[in-house]
């Protein structure tokens, strides 16, 4: 470590509690302590259009490097399966793998209220940055940490070893946990899912927590604490953070044909479908069309369902919007349905969400437990 990153670290530090007020200290203290430069590899990937452009280390220089390494921002390493030291050239395709801007990984670590002593299962290693951050904050003997690719695995191995941590390493399904070591008192997710896996459920000790964003394949996601109660029960309201990780990538959107167009039924539609456009909107559609995905085309929307091959496109028609839907699930009326409930209620932010989870349904609610709501897929 030399005294010019020793200084980068600390403005790097500086920007998160800039970016996060609320943070607290010992979360910004990790920061300053954790030497990021250690976790990002000598290649990332940055956008590039539609797709991600591979550039290196040594193309850079090292000044540009350093100020790319500790700037608050998310540098993609992995683009389906390939690192970018790897890549032969640009690439398409979904980020598998990256080093999560530090004011997120802050935030989310202090979300969760931990505190020193208490054993915490982290979902998804990654480059292993977020696990140094959270060894530093609660003691890395409390610290398990699982990584469902065996590659990213041992490149965060490699990487904590030269950072001084010692937590426990799994390579693994997170969403299966880690049995061995549960009960814990804490888990914290650094990839989204679609709904809480069982398994999290039963290694949470008593009054434990779980942490983690929900999401789903239209992408929007919501950042929520769930506290579990006397009764078994886990619930909680969701957070204003309009951020997302990645998809767990066993709930990830399965590969599919080439989408066409079916003209279908066809309505004039009684909202603008710009309202997905909206954060809140986006979530309320993907909870009410959880198995499909969403694609804006620019002059409309574009909804092909994973699940039944069903679909929905809308198009401007003279001052209004007309929807064509074909296959067994009519998706814009169950999206439409959702959007006006939510008009209804007054068109709130996440903070108006919260969700209730047991071993037999998972609900996200508007407003109370009692009000409208909508089960999470399986």
């Amino acid at each position: 470590m030399t005294a010019a990153t020793a200084r980068l670290r600390r403005d790097l530090a500086d920007q998160v509690a800039d970016t996060r007020p609320d943070l607290a200290p010992r979360w910004r203290e990790a920061v300053a302590a954790v030497d990021r430069g250690v976790f990002i590899p000598p290649a990332v990937y940055r956008p590039s259009g539609a797709g991600w452009e591979p550039v290196s280390r040594a193309e850079v220089g090292e000044e540009e490097w350093l100020r790319m390494v500790y700037r608050d921002r998310t540098w993609v390493t992995q683009v389906d399966g390939v690192d970018a030291a790897d890549a032969r050239g640009p690439m398409t395709g979904s980020p598998t793998s990256s080093a999560t801007l530090p004011s997120l990984v802050a935030r989310t670590l202090h979300l969760a209220g931990l505190r020193g002593g208490r054993r915490v299962l982290e979902v998804g290693t990654g480059t292993g940055y977020s696990t140094a951050v959270l060894c530093h904050g609660v003691g890395a003997e409390n610290v398990v940490s699982i990584e469902y690719d065996p590659a990213c695995a041992a490149a965060a191995a490699r990487n904590l070893e030269r950072a001084g941590c010692a937590p426990t390493l799994v390579t693994g399904d997170g969403l299966q946990g880690h049995k061995e070591r549960a009960d814990y008192d804490a888990i914290i997710a650094t990839c989204s899912v679609r709904s809480i896996p069982p398994a999290w459920l039963f290694q949470l000790a008593d009054r434990g927590s779980i942490t983690t964003t929900l999401s789903g394949w239209m992408l929007a996601a919501g950042l929520i604490r769930l506290t579990l109660d006397d009764d078994g029960v886990l619930s909680g309201r969701f957070e204003s953070d309009q951020i997302t990780y990645m998809l767990a990538r066993p709930h990830e959107r399965p590969p599919h044909s080439t989408f066409f167009r079916q003209e279908g039924r066809t309505r004039p539609t009684r909202l603008d479908p710009a309202l997905t456009e909206q954060w809140a909107g986006a979530f309320v559609a993907q909870l009410a069309a959880p198995s499909a995905e969403m694609l804006s085309t620019g002059d409309g929307l574009v909804l092909w369902d994973v699940a039944t091959g069903s679909q929905a496109w809308t198009e401007p028609s003279g001052s209004g919007w007309t929807v064509h839907q074909h296959g067994p699930l009519s998706l814009w009326d169950h999206i439409e349905d959702a959007l006006l409930t939510w008009q209804q209620q007054g068109c709130p932010d996440l903070t108006g969400f919260g969700m209730t989870v047991t071993f037999e349904e998972q609900r996200i609610w508007l407003g109370t437990p009692e009000g409208p709501s909508w089960q999470l897929p399986a």
